[in-house]
């Protein structure tokens, strides 16, 4: 090979192994539809949301799809004499990793004072396998992290799982409208037979929230049989400096 050849090969190689790359990284932002983050430490939260849910989750999408958009919640925490304490917050559902996943972040709002608001995440994916949900929920501010299986059942979707003492958790998603659902936290110390509400959140649809999701009226897609999966789980994070951490199903 000539002198000249092989300069002419070491510029075409060294223009190929750089070039590559950055093409690489602009056709997949490119056939993603993902924009490309001003800062570039932000890049991976832009590349992490998706327009929508994976054609591959089929009619599974839309047991999650129908809460997509922002809700301004009214959170509410039951003692055991009864009593309860509300706080103010929001809840935020969108798709994520291509739209194989589906995140959320419930956020507390900061009360009397506080300088700080509560924020925790959770990501669901569906297991075709074992035909279930898979939920895990963080919050690092309070070191928590829980881990739900579950479906829908009937016109609701149930998360159950144990909380560290022992006791039964069952996390629902009730009266499920286009604008408003109810979500409750219960505990079982008797094996199932008989269950405390330890919390009740009511979720308002915010006017700029996602439109409604048009299903053709059939019917949302069961998980598998024997009412869900249990697995262990921990104990949910304080959502404020002074809420101290609670079972809740995200």
């Amino acid at each position: 090979m000539q002198p000249r050849t092989i300069r002419a090969w070491w510029i075409a190689a060294a223009w190929v192994t750089g070039a590559v790359p950055s093409l690489a990284a602009r056709g997949f932002a490119e056939t993603t539809g993902a924009p490309r983050a001003a800062d570039p430490r932000q890049q991976m939260v832009t590349l992490l949301s998706a327009a929508g849910p994976h054609a591959a989750l089929g009619d599974q999408a839309r047991v999650w799809d129908r809460f997509v958009g922002t809700w301004d919640c009214d959170f509410g925490f039951y003692a055991a004499d009864g009593s309860i304490k509300r706080y103010p917050g929001e809840l935020d559902f969108g798709w994520v990793l291509d739209g194989r996943a589906i995140q959320d972040l419930w956020i507390l709002y900061p009360r009397n004072g506080e300088t700080e608001r509560g924020i925790g995440t959770s990501i669901r994916f569906f297991d075709e396998k074992a035909r279930t949900w898979h939920v895990v929920f963080v919050d690092p501010r309070a070191a928590a992290f829980i881990s739900v299986q579950g479906g829908v059942e009937g016109d609701r979707i149930v998360l159950r799982g144990q909380d560290l003492d022992g006791a039964e958790i069952r996390w629902s998603f009730n009266d499920i409208k286009d604008d408003s659902f109810t979500w409750r936290g219960e505990k079982s110390r008797d094996g199932g037979k008989t269950w405390r509400l330890a919390e009740e959140h009511h979720m308002r649809r915010r006017p700029s929230g996602r439109a409604r999701v048009e299903d053709g009226g059939a019917p949302l897609p069961r998980h598998a049989a024997g009412g869900g999966v249990r697995s262990p789980e921990g104990r949910t994070a304080a959502l404020s400096t002074r809420l101290r951490p609670r079972p809740l199903a995200r």
